[in-house]
């Protein structure tokens, strides 16, 4: 396919229907870059001073006058551009699955790892969960699966939407986005379920990154309708008549993804880190406040 290069005089070739991203032709999208007006998709946008770069102009010069090496390569929420935009997601994948088949070679990891509020085991056992000090109960049990439908959604879940956020947020940014929304959807079920009624998956994060998605869409003036029909289908999904769902993990981990990629996608550019990371210590904070809360309640 022909390709006007980075610097080439004249105005590039019209095009006809929508825009396509110059990397990856399967792709539409609304943006252009602002050295060279080439179209770019989101994994291929590189922050700059006004607008986005796409990754040529990037390693031409930073933008400025600069050689490359003056400036590293900034995504859209200043994350760094990596050669791996997916590492992230596929470790995420890879301890999924791992702890996966971990429960099949040995259930009783299921009971020592699952989301619980507070409860015995088994008649005149000791009690219990979270409410008795086992707060790591909150970050296991969103690695934790039990039905291969189970997980197999979750990870395909975790690919499509995982991938394309990672490379736009960064990996520091993404992976906290991933485990702050879990954090939020295991506080919410630990706040609102029975105490003795146990939970797991990585649904909360899931929807944490769904909710993030909606929010970059809209930030990148995407057409919503798509991804608003995907989250009505997984919301109805989500309180479906048939019960078996912990329908409080998908909206903590959905409001703490859409809180989070607020802050992430529209910080100011001077103050970018303080309003990004800031976001995040405020959810952390509300899901603190939660488990403290209700531990003082069950105890």
């Amino acid at each position: 396919m022909d390709q006007q290069p980075p610097g080439a005089s004249g105005p590039p070739p019209p095009v006809e229907g929508p825009a396509h991203c110059y990397r990856h032709p399967d792709r539409e999208t609304a943006v252009r870059c602002v050295r060279c007006d080439r179209p770019i998709c989101p994994d291929c946008m590189v922050d700059a001073s006004v607008g986005f770069q796409c990754p040529d102009c990037v390693r031409q010069g930073s933008g400025t006058g600069h050689g490359a090496s003056a400036a590293r390569p900034r995504t859209l929420a200043g994350g760094v551009v990596a050669a791996d935009p997916r590492l992230i997601t596929k470790i995420l994948l890879g301890i999924n699955l791992a702890v996966f088949v971990a429960v099949l070679a040995d259930d009783a990891l299921l009971d020592r790892l699952v989301l619980l509020g507070r409860a015995n085991f088994y008649y005149g056992g000791p009690p219990e969960g979270i409410a008795e000090g086992q707060w790591y109960r909150l970050v296991t049990s969103m690695f934790l699966h039990q039905e291969v439908w189970h997980i197999a959604f979750n990870m395909l879940s975790l690919w499509w939407l995982g991938g394309p956020l990672e490379a736009v947020l960064g990996r520091v940014r993404y992976l906290a986005l991933y485990l702050l929304s879990g954090l939020a959807g295991g506080a919410l079920t630990y706040w609102l379920a029975e105490p003795n009624q146990p939970s797991l998956g990585a649904s909360g994060a899931i929807f944490g990154l769904l909710g993030a998605t909606v929010v970059l869409m809209r930030r990148l003036n995407y057409d919503m309708r798509p991804v608003f029909a995907l989250l009505a289908i997984n919301l109805l999904l989500t309180f479906n008549p048939w019960g078996g769902i912990a329908w409080q993990a998908h909206i903590g981990g959905l409001i703490a993804g859409v809180l989070i990629g607020i802050g992430m996608v529209h910080a100011p550019r001077e103050r970018r880190d303080l309003v990004q990371f800031g976001t995040c210590a405020l959810v952390l904070a509300a899901v603190v406040l939660i488990v403290v809360t209700r531990t003082a309640a069950l105890t």
